[in-house]
């Protein structure tokens, strides 16, 4: 991969903000059974994007990093009123593109434009790449035919698709994943846009052409001003490629700081298995990673308290443990016993449906509270070592069986820590100069 060439010094500190985003939420509501919404009951709401504050400088590139399902991609089209915001503003040129009308959203996408991750699902099929290019011009006003022409010619030049003549008569079948991105990113520059919200734009290309169509990136960057969003989930490409990396998780920012800061610092249990999770070229030195548990929850239906602590190893007490965290672990204890033991402490404590109804304390048990407290001393002995314990604050008789009730937990903040902006209840105050 290229080196990465030197930030001028607008790009590391970057001054006017172009882009700012307040308190952002984007909600999906979910579509429940026939019978549901018959009776008007609420199926449920995806917070795709769930309160995100995150300004772009001018001529910066600011990279967003998470797994799938973070909302990553629902805040790079919510930048372009693809994805209506359900609270919060995104002011562009301190105008809020969250109230906008369809015909003011029009008017502003010239001024930001997206370059998509898939070029084959980007690319009308039935389009040469000179009707492609010059349709946003079409759309935009741009009458003259000669001018179009003119304005695709330069704009496919930028994006090193020359001689032009070879490629403007081509349709999107005769080119290859590389060149249709060039078209793609050729489409999207035509405008002359301020801002480019990039998603994924590399992952569908093979690795040969993913560090050209970086440092063409890079190029028209400095070449056009242009100020990037950069969507990923490639922690390598954003460390060559981005000023400043947001890490998100289910739909927050966690972390956000200096590309330096994060990669030599990290804060966050979340972006710290991120890191170990790049792997290492050389075969043969062995890298002790450790990996966040399971899988990411719900978006629909998230954890209480810190939304990573069910699968956070440096969990706390406070960090919100709550009635479905002890069913994972009792069905986890299960999966080590015998098909005896299993039914025996079946029986013990009975269904755990109740469980997956969030909440900070629990019932377990339907026999004897005694031989349930038993069980959980039994599996609190197998597996010393599970963060849940900690969380537990209380456990008493109830019924047949005991309440289980656990630490009131925090929903962390974004919060100062030395170089980096990290919502973490290991990092509560300020940390400065660590």
């Amino acid at each position: 991969m290229p080196t990465k060439p030197e930030a001028p010094t607008e790009t590391r500190t970057p001054g006017e903000t172009v882009v700012d985003v307040r308190d952002l939420s984007v909600h999906f509501g979910l579509r429940g059974g026939n019978l549901a919404r018959l009776f008007g009951r609420d199926a449920g709401t995806v917070k795709a994007v769930d309160g995100v504050n995150l300004r772009l400088g001018r001529g910066e590139v600011v990279g967003v990093v998470g797994e799938s399902g973070s909302g990553k991609s629902t805040l790079g089209r919510a930048l372009l009123g693809l994805a209506p915001a359900t609270e919060g503003s995104i002011l562009f040129e301190d105008e809020d593109i969250a109230g906008m009308s369809r015909r003011r959203l029009r008017e502003i996408r010239r001024h930001i434009q997206m370059v998509f991750q898939d070029p084959n699902a980007a690319l009308n099929p039935s389009m040469t790449v000179e009707t492609a290019v010059g349709d946003a011009l079409r759309v935009q006003g741009v009458k003259d035919a000669d001018e179009r022409r003119a304005r695709v010619i330069d704009a496919l030049e930028r994006v090193g698709l020359s001689p032009v003549e070879l490629f403007l008569s081509k349709y999107p079948r005769d080119l290859s994943g590389g060149q249709k991105q060039r078209v793609v990113m050729a489409r999207a520059i035509v405008m002359g846009p301020s801002v480019l919200v990039a998603d994924e734009p590399i992952s569908m290309l093979d690795m040969s052409v993913r560090a050209k169509i970086l440092q063409l990136m890079l190029d028209l960057k400095q070449d056009l001003g242009l100020t990037y969003l950069y969507i990923t989930h490639d922690l390598a490409s954003a460390k060559f490629f981005c000023d400043r990396i947001a890490i998100m998780y289910l739909g927050r920012i966690v972390e956000i700081g200096p590309t330096e800061e994060i990669f030599a610092n990290p804060r966050h249990p979340y972006t710290q298995a991120l890191l170990s999770a790049i792997p290492d070229p050389d075969p043969s030195r062995m890298v002790e990673r450790e990996l966040p548990r399971g899988e990411i929850p719900d978006a629909a239906d998230p954890p209480l308290g810190c939304s990573f602590h069910p699968r956070c190893p440096q969990a706390t007490p406070i960090c919100g443990w709550e009635s479905r965290d002890l069913r994972t672990v009792v069905e986890a204890h299960w999966t080590r016993r015998s098909p005896e033991e299993y039914d025996a402490e079946k029986g013990l404590v009975g269904d755990l449906d109740h469980l997956d109804t969030a909440s900070k304390s629990a019932t377990l048990g339907s026999s004897s509270p005694d031989e349930v407290r038993a069980l959980l001393d039994r599996m609190r002995e197998e597996a010393p070592a599970e963060p849940l314990w900690e969380g537990v604050d209380s456990i008493s008789d109830h019924g047949k069986g005991v309440r289980i009730d656990f630490h009131e937990g925090v929903d962390p903040v974004l919060r100062r820590a030395g170089g980096v902006e990290v919502a973490c209840v290991l990092y509560p105050e300020d940390e400065s100069g660590a």
